[in-house]
């Protein structure tokens, strides 16, 4: 079954993505979580490679590494907001793919559902130059 995904913004600093609960339900009449980490996951992959796109590195974009954390149940429509993690720095993440060939950074994410934090997923992503 698709997850109906819907993209609500592009911008250069986060992406946001969100789907309803109706395609995404588990046994408790809440959001399913692997269908939250989903969105999450695919909402800082995404942001990533848009702004790679955007300066014309083509890589293999992969998580090597990632964390989500669960707040509170969600019990409508759900967003994932991507943006870079504090402190991470776009710069030396493009250098390093231009000069070396390959470079990680972290990407997190905020669940939310009904206007409220419902979680957050926190990945290490790794860009290879093809």
């Amino acid at each position: 079954m698709a997850m109906c995904i819907a993209v609500e913004e592009v911008a250069f600093e986060r992406l946001v993505l969100s789907a309803p609960m109706e395609q995404n339900i588990n046994q408790h009449g809440t959001v399913f979580g692997g269908s939250a980490a989903t969105l999450a996951v695919l909402a800082a992959w995404s942001l990533l490679h848009t702004r790679l796109t955007q300066e014309s590195m083509d890589v293999r974009l992969v998580v090597q590494r990632s964390s989500m954390e669960y707040f509170a149940p969600m019990t409508g429509r759900f967003a994932a907001v991507a943006t870079l993690q504090s402190g991470a720095d776009w710069g030396p993440f493009a250098r390093a793919i231009r000069t070396k060939g390959k470079a990680r950074i972290e990407v997190q994410s905020r669940i939310s559902s009904s206007a409220e934090q419902a979680g957050h997923f926190k990945g290490e992503f790794v860009a290879v130059r093809v």
